[in-house]
């Protein structure tokens, strides 16, 4: 094996520029973990919400507070983004626009679905 030269002593991540379908890749791994974590007290706020009727108002009135509809609104995004990632990822599994320009679309498609997803969230949130 020859000696390169121009061979990078280090890799800089934050100087790599992915393609929008890496980052969408990314995403839908980092929105699958908090997900994952995101379950074990989800479960515990379902619990408690079906105790009694006053667990649930309690619940239901710090999840309608801005600190609650805030948190609602990123879970809400997670969820959002990580099955419009994971539509996307099933597509190109089955070999539904794999062609490189339509896979940047795509990838363009499931942020923008994302985001129009949260748009009419955080719209009905407050109105809410």
């Amino acid at each position: 094996m020859g000696k390169n030269k121009k061979r990078p002593v280090y890799l800089n991540l934050l100087k790599i520029r992915l393609p929008v379908g890496g980052i969408l890749s990314i995403l839908h791994r980092a929105t699958g973990a908090f997900l994952v974590l995101l379950l074990p007290f989800a479960i515990y706020l379902l619990d408690r919400s079906l105790q009694d009727p006053a667990a649930f108002a309690k619940i239901s009135t710090r999840l309608m507070s801005l600190e609650g509809r805030i948190a609602l609104l990123i879970m809400v995004w997670a969820f959002a983004q990580h099955f419009m990632s994971g539509m996307r990822h099933l597509l190109l599994d089955i070999g539904v626009g794999d062609s490189k320009a339509t896979a940047r679309l795509n990838a363009w498609l499931a942020f923008a679905a994302t985001g129009f997803v949260v748009l009419l969230t955080g719209i009905c949130l407050w109105n809410a």
